[in-house]
């Protein structure tokens, strides 16, 4: 089905005539994971600058309070044009801003041909601002991951360094495997110094492996390392045209009908 939409990368690469923005599901695991993923999210944007956060958390999960922000429009309301797409950009001083996408992640696979591509098209008009798209994801619900999750090539769990951080990226983890995700990037947070944090992050990867067996790549501390650098970096496992396949796979996702859960990222 993706080989059927290869013209729809084509017309991508026109699109971006530069390289395409990196696009990464972003979790936060701890006591305040809102909190936790708004420093992360401004720790990118300081190396990357232009930051589009596609956020499909809800309710007290959502980053809309952590920004200090108003709920604010979905994406599913350029449907029937009823909202321009640039209408729902909410502006973030350092950030390109945050788009609420709750909505259009849950009724995206249920939509006819004709919607679905108001819908791809409006988020190419967003996407094609960004340097990073960081789709902001809730823990819950993680092990059934949405075609926005799906699509992007990319996963960051960024971890409190404490009991409850390690509790939930763990369980996190875990479900992400079980959905299909071939490898993790994982950075700390609140750690008090580096010795903390790799140790924090020793004995999760180490976790990790005995019991989901699932590769941890270390990305570092939110408030001290430079996390766009490794977010954008190009091992030859993921090569660049991973981002440009990203609307590609989010509108194949769509077409197939297939639950979220059982799409099998990689």
């Amino acid at each position: 089905m993706i080989a059927a939409h290869e013209d729809q990368a084509a017309g991508l690469r026109r699109l971006f005539r530069r390289a395409p923005p990196a696009v990464v599901a972003l979790y936060a695991a701890g006591r305040n994971p809102p909190r936790t993923a708004v420093q992360a999210v401004y720790r990118i944007a300081g190396s990357a600058e232009r930051v589009l956060v596609l956020d499909e958390a809800d309710g007290e999960d959502a980053l809309a309070g952590a920004l200090d922000l108003p709920a604010g429009s979905d994406l599913l309301s350029v449907l029937g044009g009823r909202i321009a797409p640039g209408d729902l950009l909410q502006p973030v001083p350092g950030l390109i801003g945050r788009v609420p996408v709750a909505a259009a992640a849950r009724a995206l696979p249920m939509l006819d041909d004709e919607r679905r591509l108001q819908l791809i098209e409006a988020l190419r008009s967003l996407y094609r601002r960004a340097g990073i798209v960081l789709v902001h994801a809730s823990c819950d619900g993680a092990d059934d991951p949405s075609p926005f999750v799906h699509a992007a090539p990319r996963r960051l769990v960024v971890a409190e360094a404490n009991r409850s951080g390690a509790t939930q990226a763990y369980r996190l983890i875990k479900q992400l495997a079980g959905a299909g995700a071939g490898s993790v990037h994982v950075a700390v947070s609140q750690a008090d110094g580096r010795a903390e944090a790799s140790a924090f992050f020793a004995s999760l990867d180490d976790l990790v492996r005995r019991h989901v067996g699932m590769p941890l790549v270390w990305l570092g501390e939110i408030e001290r390392d430079d996390l766009a650098a490794g977010l954008t970096a190009e091992p030859a496992s993921l090569p660049r045209e991973a981002e440009f396949a990203f609307l590609r796979r989010l509108d194949a996702l769509s077409r197939s009908g297939v639950p979220a859960g059982q799409g099998g990222a990689r």
